[in-house]
């Protein structure tokens, strides 16, 4: 099982919004980096669990949990021209884009902040949420960081 960080802009997509859909699944579209396509496509499996992330937001941090439900498949938006994540270069039988189906597991009670990250940046050496310029929006985690998140959050590991 692999362990993941996945950002979202809350007045987009938050965690609540995961939460309140049918059976709490949604697909994770409009992705439009290479890195992470071929994330979702080579290393993201069903039973991977992430971290749901609100970004750009006034208070960004981790808020709670999903698990990876699906293997990667083409993102269908890529192929709306109505849609804001249309790709004019993209095309049916070679489809550019990939997503992945997530699964709300739970919300915290008490989110993990960005500011409490960083005020323990020596404690997350390597977590990329904190590496200047980053600003991919899914990120790998690793166990030992999965573990010290959780605990920060009041949860079990």
């Amino acid at each position: 099982m692999a362990y993941w960080l996945m950002k979202s802009e809350p007045d987009c997509f938050s965690i609540d919004d995961l939460a309140a859909r049918p059976k709490q699944t949604e697909a994770w579209d409009g992705v439009r980096n290479y890195q992470v396509r071929n994330m979702f496509r080579d290393d993201m499996k069903p039973g991977d669990l992430a971290f749901f992330y609100h970004s750009t937001c006034p208070q960004p941090g981790i808020y709670g949990l999903m698990e990876i439900v699906s293997h990667a498949y083409p993102d269908p938006t890529q192929f709306d021209p109505r849609h804001e994540h249309y790709d004019a270069g993209a095309k049916r039988e070679e489809p550019r884009w990939l997503l992945v189906d997530v699964k709300f597991k739970r919300k915290f009670a008490k989110p993990v902040l960005l500011d409490v990250l960083r005020e323990q940046e020596s404690r997350f050496k390597g977590l990329r949420i904190l590496e200047r310029g980053s600003r991919l929006s899914v990120t790998p985690v690793s166990a030992s960081h999965w573990k010290a998140i959780l605990k920060l959050a009041g949860e079990k590991p």
